[in-house]
């Protein structure tokens, strides 16, 4: 039987993975599952499935009747809804797990960041006047909608169906930029004084954060699950582990 491999993506990370893995195992059947919250996810190797499987119940079921023989969570490091469905399935299933967790970013020299456990504890955090960029999921901003005493300048990669519930807001669409440069560009435009970030970890979104300490801006960085620091470092040790 051929064997059959589902990561749950999202991730560059997880895109990586899914290009060596086919690479690597070209008889094996391997599926990318993506949330569908891009309306225009970026190619991917291997198959795609988009959409939710009805919590762990349904993932446990998914994995039976596909015969999965590897399971992978390489989401990001804050979708913990999932990567706690992705446990459970594995218990339910019998199927083996495993997690591909970046290590979080580390505070460097000129770094200006405050350091909070919530979304809620960041909205808090923001002083009055400030002009904020919010570098979160669109599912994340209804914290900050009673803070009618900031303006927000919040980015989508696409055109939400509604607009966010901020009484002072600019919308900028576009995906983050790859270097420091293109985001000092956009801070300076918008006159940010202030980034409300999560410890996401790895490359993607880092140019944020470089961009800050060399302008000299406060970051708000909410930090990560405790649950989702545990995992493989990289994708090497990853498939090294992989029977």
């Amino acid at each position: 039987m051929t064997e059959t491999i589902l990561i749950l993506g999202g991730t560059r990370e997880a895109a990586e993975l899914a290009a060596r893995l086919v690479i690597a195992r070209p008889d094996a059947r391997l599926v990318t599952s993506l949330a569908g919250r891009t309306k225009e996810p970026s190619p991917l190797s291997g198959e795609v499935r988009i959409g939710g499987f009805g919590g762990a119940e349904g993932l446990a079921q998914w994995l039976t009747e596909n015969h999965v023989s590897l399971f992978i969570d390489a989401t990001h490091p804050f979708a913990k809804t999932i990567s706690d469905n992705a446990v459970e399935a594995a218990g339910i299933s019998g199927v083996p797990l495993y997690r591909l967790a970046r290590p979080s970013w580390s505070r460097e020299d000129g770094d200006r960041w405050i350091e909070v456990e919530s979304l809620e504890a960041a909205r808090d955090a923001i002083p009055p006047r400030a002009r904020v960029f919010l570098a979160l999921g669109s599912q994340h901003i209804a914290a900050f909608e009673d803070r009618d005493d900031a303006h927000f300048v919040v980015r989508m990669i696409d055109q939400p169906e509604r607009k966010p519930d901020l009484r002072h807001h600019t919308l900028v669409l576009g995906r983050p930029g790859d270097n420091a440069a293109v985001e000092t560009i956009l801070f300076l435009s918008h006159a940010i004084t202030h980034i409300v970030c999560r410890n996401s970890g790895g490359k993607a979104g880092y140019a944020k954060i470089e961009a800050a300490r060399r302008m000299g801006l406060p970051v708000i960085m909410i930090e990560r699950p405790v649950s989702s620091r545990d995992g493989y470092a990289t994708i090497d040790d990853l498939i090294a582990a992989l029977p």
